[in-house]
């Protein structure tokens, strides 16, 4: 199952205070996480916030993924996560104009 998880900061987090050794153990663990094969793609939006798209079996597990990640751990950040499901739209739009 695809599960889009989209990062969301901590009100309130000084990222001033934030060691360089804990910013790198992140970085080692989502390349970790890619070369599993359980984070399929990976960005960042305009406020510089991460975009991960998850391969997994439930939300439950991205969630449980995503929670031993160093930033999550020190409540630093959070993701909202959501499933992605196939489009289906293109049969309902189809056979509406094909009755016309």
């Amino acid at each position: 199952m695809k599960i889009l998880a989209i990062e969301k900061e901590i009100p309130g987090v000084d990222w001033s205070t934030v060691s360089k050794e804990l910013l790198a153990q992140e970085a080692l663990d989502v390349y970790k996480m890619y070369l599993s094969e359980q984070l399929r793609e990976h960005y960042f939006n305009e406020e510089k916030c991460a975009i991960l798209v998850l391969e997994c079996g439930s939300k439950a597990q991205a969630q449980a993924l995503l929670g031993k990640l160093p930033l999550v751990e020190k409540n630093l950040i959070t993701f909202e996560i959501m499933e992605l499901h196939p489009y289906t739209g293109y049969d309902r739009i189809i056979h509406t104009i094909a009755q016309q």
